[in-house]
Protein backbone atom coordinates (compact mmCIF):
# COMPACT_ATOMS: atom_id res chain seq x y z
CA UNK A 1 0.00 0.00 0.00
CA UNK A 2 2.97 2.32 0.76
CA UNK A 3 4.67 2.01 -2.54
CA UNK A 4 1.34 2.43 -4.25
CA UNK A 5 0.68 5.55 -2.52
CA UNK A 6 4.46 6.77 -3.48
CA UNK A 7 3.68 5.80 -7.15
CA UNK A 8 0.30 7.71 -7.01
CA UNK A 9 1.81 10.93 -5.43
CA UNK A 10 4.99 10.87 -7.85
CA UNK A 11 2.07 10.32 -10.95
CA UNK A 12 -0.07 13.70 -9.43
CA UNK A 13 3.14 15.77 -9.86
CA UNK A 14 3.01 18.04 -12.35
CA UNK A 15 5.35 17.27 -15.65
CA UNK A 16 7.30 20.72 -14.40
CA UNK A 17 7.82 19.69 -10.94
CA UNK A 18 9.04 15.86 -11.98
CA UNK A 19 11.10 17.28 -14.66
CA UNK A 20 12.98 19.51 -11.53
CA UNK A 21 12.94 16.61 -9.52
CA UNK A 22 15.11 14.55 -11.73
CA UNK A 23 17.04 17.35 -12.65
CA UNK A 24 18.11 18.36 -9.63
CA UNK A 25 19.74 14.89 -9.03
CA UNK A 26 22.15 15.38 -11.20
CA UNK A 27 24.56 17.83 -9.05
CA UNK A 28 27.03 19.47 -11.70
CA UNK A 29 23.66 20.68 -13.44
CA UNK A 30 22.10 22.17 -10.88
CA UNK A 31 25.73 23.86 -10.34
CA UNK A 32 25.83 25.04 -13.84
CA UNK A 33 22.31 26.35 -13.38
CA UNK A 34 23.01 28.36 -10.45
CA UNK A 35 26.32 30.01 -12.54
CA UNK A 36 23.84 30.33 -15.62
CA UNK A 37 21.43 32.49 -12.98
CA UNK A 38 24.03 34.71 -11.71
CA UNK A 39 25.38 35.42 -15.79
CA UNK A 40 22.08 36.34 -16.29
CA UNK A 41 21.47 38.46 -13.16
CA UNK A 42 24.82 40.45 -13.46
CA UNK A 43 23.80 41.02 -17.45
CA UNK A 44 20.84 42.55 -16.56
CA UNK A 45 21.80 44.70 -13.37
CA UNK A 46 25.28 45.16 -14.50
CA UNK A 47 25.08 48.90 -15.20
CA UNK A 48 23.32 49.57 -11.70
CA UNK A 49 25.76 47.51 -9.42
CA UNK A 50 29.20 48.06 -10.99
CA UNK A 51 30.88 50.05 -8.24
CA UNK A 52 32.21 52.29 -11.46
CA UNK A 53 32.09 53.59 -14.74
CA UNK A 54 32.90 51.23 -17.09
CA UNK A 55 35.31 54.10 -18.88
CA UNK A 56 36.02 56.08 -15.33
CA UNK A 57 39.78 56.69 -14.62
CA UNK A 58 41.90 56.50 -11.78
CA UNK A 59 45.14 57.95 -12.79
CA UNK A 60 46.55 57.51 -9.36
CA UNK A 61 45.77 53.76 -10.04
CA UNK A 62 47.65 52.57 -12.83
CA UNK A 63 47.85 48.48 -13.12
CA UNK A 64 47.06 47.78 -9.53
CA UNK A 65 46.74 44.18 -8.85
CA UNK A 66 43.54 42.56 -7.37
CA UNK A 67 42.99 43.36 -4.01
CA UNK A 68 44.40 39.98 -2.44
CA UNK A 69 47.50 41.24 -3.96
CA UNK A 70 50.06 42.30 -1.26
CA UNK A 71 50.42 45.77 -3.61
CA UNK A 72 46.72 45.85 -4.26
CA UNK A 73 43.92 48.07 -2.88
CA UNK A 74 40.45 47.34 -2.07
CA UNK A 75 38.74 49.68 -3.82
CA UNK A 76 39.45 47.95 -7.03
CA UNK A 77 38.57 44.15 -5.93
CA UNK A 78 40.11 43.01 -9.74
CA UNK A 79 42.38 45.87 -10.02
CA UNK A 80 42.70 48.16 -12.54
CA UNK A 81 44.22 47.95 -16.15
CA UNK A 82 46.77 50.26 -17.52
CA UNK A 83 44.42 53.36 -17.83
CA UNK A 84 43.23 53.20 -14.06
CA UNK A 85 39.55 52.07 -14.99
CA UNK A 86 38.26 49.13 -12.36
CA UNK A 87 38.46 45.26 -13.43
CA UNK A 88 35.44 44.51 -11.71
CA UNK A 89 33.53 46.99 -13.40
CA UNK A 90 34.32 46.35 -16.87
CA UNK A 91 33.83 42.68 -16.62
CA UNK A 92 30.39 43.12 -15.20
CA UNK A 93 29.46 45.51 -17.91
CA UNK A 94 30.36 43.16 -20.47
CA UNK A 95 28.12 40.77 -19.39
CA UNK A 96 25.78 42.31 -20.75
CA UNK A 97 27.09 42.30 -23.89
CA UNK A 98 28.84 39.17 -24.05
CA UNK A 99 26.30 36.56 -22.13
CA UNK A 100 23.11 39.15 -22.61
CA UNK A 101 23.73 39.63 -26.40
CA UNK A 102 24.42 35.99 -26.78
CA UNK A 103 21.04 35.00 -24.93
CA UNK A 104 19.19 37.29 -27.33
CA UNK A 105 20.94 35.85 -30.62
CA UNK A 106 20.11 31.84 -29.36
CA UNK A 107 16.42 33.49 -28.70
CA UNK A 108 16.18 34.92 -32.24
CA UNK A 109 17.95 32.16 -33.56
CA UNK A 110 15.42 29.48 -31.81
CA UNK A 111 12.28 31.49 -33.48
CA UNK A 112 13.45 32.14 -37.13
CA UNK A 113 14.91 28.36 -36.73
CA UNK A 114 11.45 26.61 -35.51
CA UNK A 115 9.88 28.22 -38.03
CA UNK A 116 11.50 27.85 -41.23
CA UNK A 117 12.90 24.50 -39.97
CA UNK A 118 8.85 23.03 -39.72
CA UNK A 119 8.20 24.76 -42.97
CA UNK A 120 11.70 22.48 -44.41
CA UNK A 121 10.13 19.31 -42.09
CA UNK A 122 6.43 19.48 -44.06
CA UNK A 123 7.63 20.57 -47.03
CA UNK A 124 7.85 18.03 -50.19
CA UNK A 125 9.38 18.06 -53.44
CA UNK A 126 11.11 20.65 -55.10
CA UNK A 127 11.05 23.26 -52.19
CA UNK A 128 12.16 20.25 -49.48
CA UNK A 129 14.91 19.10 -52.16
CA UNK A 130 16.34 22.98 -52.71
CA UNK A 131 16.30 23.52 -48.42
CA UNK A 132 18.07 20.41 -47.98
CA UNK A 133 20.67 21.24 -50.90
CA UNK A 134 20.97 24.58 -48.90
CA UNK A 135 21.11 23.42 -45.40
CA UNK A 136 23.97 20.88 -46.38
CA UNK A 137 25.98 23.40 -48.13
CA UNK A 138 26.19 25.79 -44.97
CA UNK A 139 26.66 22.85 -42.55
CA UNK A 140 29.95 22.39 -44.44
CA UNK A 141 31.28 25.68 -43.06
CA UNK A 142 32.16 26.13 -39.08
CA UNK A 143 29.75 28.59 -37.38
CA UNK A 144 32.61 31.27 -36.44
CA UNK A 145 33.97 31.11 -40.11
CA UNK A 146 30.36 31.53 -41.80
CA UNK A 147 29.78 34.27 -39.04
CA UNK A 148 33.40 36.17 -39.98
CA UNK A 149 32.53 36.06 -43.90
CA UNK A 150 28.87 37.82 -42.73
CA UNK A 151 31.02 40.27 -41.15
CA UNK A 152 33.13 40.58 -43.86
CA UNK A 153 30.15 42.03 -45.56
CA UNK A 154 28.17 43.75 -43.30
CA UNK A 155 31.51 45.18 -41.46
CA UNK A 156 32.53 45.37 -38.17
CA UNK A 157 30.19 45.82 -35.25
CA UNK A 158 28.55 45.07 -32.28
CA UNK A 159 25.09 44.78 -33.83
CA UNK A 160 26.29 43.21 -37.12
CA UNK A 161 27.93 40.45 -34.78
CA UNK A 162 24.80 39.71 -33.80
CA UNK A 163 23.10 39.07 -37.16
CA UNK A 164 26.35 37.33 -37.90
CA UNK A 165 26.15 35.09 -35.02
CA UNK A 166 22.60 34.37 -35.82
CA UNK A 167 22.78 33.50 -39.58
CA UNK A 168 25.95 31.68 -38.33
CA UNK A 169 23.60 29.35 -36.23
CA UNK A 170 20.41 29.09 -38.21
CA UNK A 171 21.53 26.15 -40.41
CA UNK A 172 22.12 24.13 -37.37
CA UNK A 173 18.88 24.59 -35.72
CA UNK A 174 16.93 24.68 -38.61
CA UNK A 175 18.72 21.40 -39.82
CA UNK A 176 17.83 19.35 -36.06
CA UNK A 177 14.38 21.24 -35.98
CA UNK A 178 13.67 19.53 -39.27
CA UNK A 179 14.75 16.11 -38.34
CA UNK A 180 12.50 16.14 -35.65
CA UNK A 181 9.44 17.05 -37.01
CA UNK A 182 10.56 14.54 -39.80
CA UNK A 183 11.06 11.88 -37.03
CA UNK A 184 7.34 12.80 -35.47
CA UNK A 185 5.32 13.01 -38.80
CA UNK A 186 6.28 9.47 -39.18
CA UNK A 187 4.66 8.19 -35.73
CA UNK A 188 1.83 6.54 -35.92
CA UNK A 189 0.02 9.22 -33.49
CA UNK A 190 0.29 11.21 -36.55
CA UNK A 191 -1.35 9.16 -38.94
CA UNK A 192 -4.46 8.86 -36.60
CA UNK A 193 -4.39 12.86 -36.66
CA UNK A 194 -4.41 12.66 -40.90
CA UNK A 195 -7.52 9.86 -40.64
CA UNK A 196 -9.19 11.89 -38.17
CA UNK A 197 -9.13 15.14 -40.76
CA UNK A 198 -7.16 17.18 -38.71
CA UNK A 199 -5.65 20.20 -40.17
CA UNK A 200 -1.51 20.75 -40.54
CA UNK A 201 -1.31 24.01 -37.74
CA UNK A 202 -3.57 20.96 -35.35
CA UNK A 203 -1.07 18.40 -35.80
CA UNK A 204 1.68 21.19 -35.11
CA UNK A 205 0.84 22.52 -32.19
CA UNK A 206 -1.18 19.57 -30.58
CA UNK A 207 1.05 16.87 -31.61
CA UNK A 208 3.73 17.63 -32.80
CA UNK A 209 4.96 20.67 -30.69
CA UNK A 210 4.37 19.01 -27.22
CA UNK A 211 6.62 16.56 -27.93
CA UNK A 212 9.60 18.28 -29.09
CA UNK A 213 9.95 21.09 -27.21
CA UNK A 214 12.15 19.80 -24.74
CA UNK A 215 14.73 18.94 -27.38
CA UNK A 216 14.49 22.47 -28.66
CA UNK A 217 15.59 23.79 -25.14
CA UNK A 218 18.53 21.24 -25.42
CA UNK A 219 19.46 22.99 -28.91
CA UNK A 220 18.92 26.29 -27.41
CA UNK A 221 21.40 25.20 -24.65
CA UNK A 222 23.77 24.44 -27.27
CA UNK A 223 23.09 27.24 -29.66
CA UNK A 224 23.68 29.46 -26.47
CA UNK A 225 27.11 27.73 -25.69
CA UNK A 226 28.48 28.64 -29.55
CA UNK A 227 26.99 32.34 -29.77
CA UNK A 228 29.01 33.42 -26.36
CA UNK A 229 32.19 31.57 -27.71
CA UNK A 230 31.63 33.13 -31.44
CA UNK A 231 30.75 36.79 -30.25
CA UNK A 232 33.94 36.77 -27.85
CA UNK A 233 36.14 35.10 -30.93
CA UNK A 234 34.96 37.64 -33.30
CA UNK A 235 35.25 40.69 -30.67
CA UNK A 236 39.24 39.20 -29.88
CA UNK A 237 39.79 39.67 -33.12
CA UNK A 238 38.28 43.45 -33.67
CA UNK A 239 36.03 42.22 -36.16
CA UNK A 240 32.71 42.24 -33.30
CA UNK A 241 32.67 44.79 -30.59
CA UNK A 242 35.31 48.01 -30.99
CA UNK A 243 37.27 49.77 -27.95
CA UNK A 244 36.27 50.73 -25.73
CA UNK A 245 33.00 48.70 -25.27
CA UNK A 246 33.35 46.33 -22.75
CA UNK A 247 32.47 42.92 -24.29
CA UNK A 248 34.86 40.03 -22.47
CA UNK A 249 36.68 39.49 -25.88
CA UNK A 250 37.15 43.06 -27.21
CA UNK A 251 38.61 43.32 -23.47
CA UNK A 252 41.11 40.44 -24.31
CA UNK A 253 42.30 41.40 -27.23
CA UNK A 254 42.53 45.07 -25.61
CA UNK A 255 44.82 44.04 -22.82
CA UNK A 256 47.04 41.11 -24.35
CA UNK A 257 50.11 43.36 -24.53
CA UNK A 258 49.64 43.16 -20.80
CA UNK A 259 49.81 39.47 -20.51
CA UNK A 260 52.94 39.73 -18.38
CA UNK A 261 53.11 43.13 -16.77
CA UNK A 262 49.04 42.86 -15.29
CA UNK A 263 48.32 39.60 -16.53
CA UNK A 264 44.87 39.68 -14.24
CA UNK A 265 43.43 42.22 -17.10
CA UNK A 266 43.66 39.01 -19.66
CA UNK A 267 43.39 35.81 -17.04
CA UNK A 268 39.65 37.44 -15.54
CA UNK A 269 37.91 37.90 -18.95
CA UNK A 270 39.02 34.19 -19.97
CA UNK A 271 37.68 32.75 -16.58
CA UNK A 272 34.47 34.58 -17.09
CA UNK A 273 34.32 33.07 -20.70
CA UNK A 274 35.31 29.50 -19.41
CA UNK A 275 32.81 29.69 -16.81
CA UNK A 276 29.51 31.39 -19.15
CA UNK A 277 30.59 28.04 -21.51
CA UNK A 278 30.64 25.98 -18.52
CA UNK A 279 27.71 26.73 -17.12
CA UNK A 280 25.58 26.79 -20.36
CA UNK A 281 27.37 23.33 -21.32
CA UNK A 282 26.26 21.80 -17.96
CA UNK A 283 22.70 22.91 -18.07
CA UNK A 284 22.37 21.52 -21.52
CA UNK A 285 23.96 18.01 -20.49
CA UNK A 286 21.24 17.98 -17.83
CA UNK A 287 18.59 18.82 -19.67
CA UNK A 288 19.50 16.12 -22.21
CA UNK A 289 20.28 13.50 -19.38
CA UNK A 290 16.17 14.20 -17.99
CA UNK A 291 14.96 13.81 -21.87
CA UNK A 292 16.56 10.67 -21.66
CA UNK A 293 15.23 9.26 -18.26
CA UNK A 294 11.85 10.23 -19.60
CA UNK A 295 12.46 8.31 -22.67
CA UNK A 296 13.71 4.87 -20.57
CA UNK A 297 10.46 5.75 -18.45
Amino acid sequence: MAKFNLFSEESNKSPLARFWRKFKSNHPAVVGLWLFSAFAVLAAAAPLIAPYGVNQQHSEALLIPPSWHEMGDVRFILGTDDLGRDVLSRLMNGATYTFGLSIVAALLTTVIGVVVGTFAGISRGIRSSFLNHLLDITLSIPSLLLAIIIIAILGPGLMNTVWAIILALLPQFIHSVRNLIVTELNKDYITAFKLDGASNWHILSRGIFPNIYEHIVVIFTMALSTAILDIAALGFLKLGAQPPTTEWGAILAENLGLIYLAPWTVGLPGVLLFLAVLSTNLVGDGLRQVLKARKAD
